[in-house]
């Protein structure tokens, strides 16, 4: 399982694991993408975030419960109490990302509605919030700032339980 804030490559270094492993990914954010027929931020907008949240509640569960690869969970899917529950159960990689990098890689990104407005202002506070939930869940933390997918991917795998580093 991968978590961890916008920015923080859960999606990149996702692919990278899933790749080194020989398994699939599961990016929460795009199978709730799929299964509603849209983009996150027309979710948000159309729907509103308690029904984008509900989404990805279902999703993450079924995931956890059923997936045999490598999952990257949604930034704010921590945000659930029942997720949280769910993700003790599981070897947890928090991908930790200074917030400059952060804000870096985000940019103006219109898809992240959380950020809309004033994107680094909000950042900042989602982070804030979220660093507790993060490093609470978190098996390892696995630091992602200046660092290339390929070394955070050998970081992860070496704490992977019953792996031999590779």
């Amino acid at each position: 399982m991968l978590i961890g804030s916008p920015g923080s490559g859960k999606s990149t270094v996702g692919e990278a694991l899933a790749g080194r492993l020989d398994a699939d990914l599961l990016c929460t954010d795009t199978e709730i993408e799929k299964r509603a027929g849209k983009p996150i931020g027309d979710i948000f907008i159309e729907d509103g975030e308690e029904h984008f949240r509900a989404l990805e509640r279902e999703v993450v569960a079924e995931g956890l419960r059923a997936w045999e690869g490598v999952i990257a969970v949604g930034g704010g899917a921590i945000l659930d109490e029942d997720t949280r529950k769910d993700l003790a159960e599981h070897h947890v990689v928090y991908l930790q990302v200074d917030f400059g990098e952060a804000a870096k890689r985000v940019g103006m990104d219109v898809a992240r509605p959380l950020l809309s407005g004033n994107p680094r202002t909000k950042l900042r506070k989602l982070l804030n919030e979220r660093l507790p939930i993060y490093e609470g869940l978190a098996s390892v933390t696995v630091p992602t700032t200046d660092h290339h997918p390929e070394e955070i991917v050998d970081t992860i795998v070496s704490s992977l339980p019953g792996r031999v580093d590779q």
